[in-house]
């Protein structure tokens, strides 16, 4: 993501027991300078984490970090490259 995409800062969280939660990856990012994050939900479909969790701890880390702004894109449903890679891995399957 940061060396193909060209940004400068890059982190994972993860929801469930493995570290790092989102707000401690938030509270890194805030600490390296950034001003803004942008939460890639890596779902794919609209489920419990991305329709309730994640929108909860969001909204926690913008009270925690109001000078950040925080958004979240959509899950991966519906997007145009999983039916390519799920081809791909199909045809290499043979």
């Amino acid at each position: 993501m940061a060396r193909a995409g060209g940004f400068d800062l890059v982190e994972v969280a993860f929801l469930d027991c493995t570290p790092p939660d989102l707000l401690a990856t938030v509270e890194c990012l805030v600490r390296q300078g950034a001003e803004r994050v942008v939460v890639i939900p890596y779902f794919l479909t609209l489920g419990r984490h991305a329709a309730q969790d994640l929108p909860r701890i969001a909204e926690e880390a913008r009270r925690i970090h109001p000078h950040v702004r925080i958004e979240i894109t959509e899950t991966l449903d519906g997007h145009p490259a999983l039916g390519r890679i799920l081809l791909d891995r199909a045809l290499q399957a043979g």
